[in-house]
């Protein structure tokens, strides 16, 4: 019957809320203790009255009975949690030497009523977690509470960083130095190039191009007429007159602006046949033609030698992190407003679109569902488990902190009810026995 709660926190540290526990726990047994003491002082002093003055009798009974609602309840609470007074009396301390089996029935109880398809499915949908989402999501938040998506941009920032912390530079610039070499270095170019630039070409995506230089070429001879002419006389002879050079310059000059036109405004001229036959033999020579594919790895040997690959992958890490790092570290940088906007939109997407909501309802209903069917062994186990390796002592002590501020109330009420109780038997017995 000892008021004594120490062993609940001995060899630990209580957290705030387990330490109020604590304090609640022995004010309640200090309560049921006192009560025990009153009904005992009250018999004593109703025992020795009861010959001079009769009436104490029903004060004595009802004292007795208080004492022995109190002494039988008290036996009841402490048998759960340790052996009454350290002696070993059959079936007492039951939850330290049944602590295991305590912990294995909980853990079945909870795979077994919990952890079901149909529980988690239906808790799932009558909670709408679509919605939910939505509208922590979209909301606007408060500086005591921040937007969801404010969270999100945070925590999405500070895994950036972690990330970025644990991985070592010289691993990653390796890794993407070997997805280079094995996808762009190792494989040869003709082919796969050659491929490409045949769909392209047949589909005359080239033309765009071909547009394009023969627009500046007829720009340059418009704005050129004495580079022309300047051309020509410069290789001709020196004998010849410098009208006559002027005059042959004049006509280049105009036969070029001619044929440049007429190249512009022809889709079918022959240059332009002939540009698109140039283009599709090189296309198929890139494929086919041996030679045409060993100058083409010659030229990705110049382009990405070892020194090429190393430093690209150096940089394209380096940058990459930068820009992350850059771009997570201040709350007003283009990405990080971008991602709010996008997450806030996607949360008014969830609100207002309900054939979307109900995806999400469904793949979230459908990944629980996948969960539960497969690991819920597993997720009661830790129930189980984490039990086993409790201590006895400890275990008992826990469970004691959560529930024994209640359990306190059964030695308050048995005191209570066994004094009415010893109270009315008295009565009865004294109205009918005399």
């Amino acid at each position: 019957m000892q008021v004594n709660t120490e062993a609940i926190s001995a060899g630990a540290v209580l957290s705030p809320a387990d330490a109020a526990k604590a304090a609640a726990l022995r004010r309640m047994k200090l309560l049921a203790v006192i009560l025990l003491v009153v009904m005992a002082i009250i018999f004593a002093v109703s025992f020795a009255l009861q010959k001079s003055m009769p009436g104490f009798q029903y004060v004595r009974a009802a004292a007795e009975g208080g004492m022995v609602g109190a002494l039988a309840d008290w036996f009841a609470v402490t048998a759960l949690f340790k052996y009454p007074m350290g002696l070993k009396i059959p079936h007492t301390a039951i939850i330290p030497r049944r602590k295991d089996q305590i912990g294995a029935s909980l853990g079945e109880f909870v795979e077994t009523n919990f952890l079901s398809e149909d529980v988690v499915k239906e808790k799932l949908a009558s909670v709408n977690v679509a919605a939910k989402v939505g509208t922590w999501l979209a909301s606007p938040g408060t500086p005591e509470h921040p937007a969801g998506a404010e969270r999100v941009a945070k925590e999405g920032a500070a895994v950036i960083r972690g990330i970025f912390t644990v991985l070592n530079d010289d691993d990653v610039q390796t890794v993407i130095e070997s997805m280079v070499r094995k996808h762009l270095v190792d494989p040869p170019w003709g082919p796969p190039v050659g491929r490409l630039a045949e769909r392209i070409f047949q589909d005359g995506h080239h033309h765009t191009l071909v547009d394009l230089l023969v627009d500046r070429a007829a720009d340059w001879v418009a704005a050129n007429h004495e580079t022309v002419g300047r051309l020509v006389t410069d290789r001709s002879p020196s004998w010849v007159p410098n009208f006559v050079d002027g005059l042959v310059g004049d006509k280049v000059y105009i036969e070029l602006s001619k044929f440049v036109r007429s190249v512009q405004e022809d889709q079918n001229h022959q240059v332009r046949q002939s540009i698109d036959k140039y283009l599709g033999d090189l296309a198929q020579d890139l494929q086919h033609d041996p030679v045409v594919i060993a100058r083409a790895e010659g030229i990705k040997a110049q382009v990405l030698g070892d020194p090429e690959v190393r430093q690209l992958a150096t940089r394209t890490w380096e940058t990459v992190k930068t820009a992350l790092l850059t771009a997570v570290d201040d709350p007003h940088s283009e990405l990080t407003l971008k991602f709010k906007t996008a997450v806030r939109d996607f949360g008014q997407r969830l609100i207002d679109d309900a054939e979307l909501a109900g995806k999400v309802n469904q793949w979230v209903g459908d990944a629980a569902a996948y969960l539960v069917n497969n690991y819920r062994s597993d997720i009661a186990g830790v129930i189980t488990d984490t039990v086993a390796r409790w201590d006895a002592e400890e275990t008992s002590q826990k469970i004691e902190l959560q529930v024994g501020r209640d359990l306190q109330y059964i030695r308050i009420n048995g005191t209570v009810v066994g004094a009415l109780a010893g109270l009315a038997i008295f009565a009865l017995a004294h109205l009918l026995l005399g």
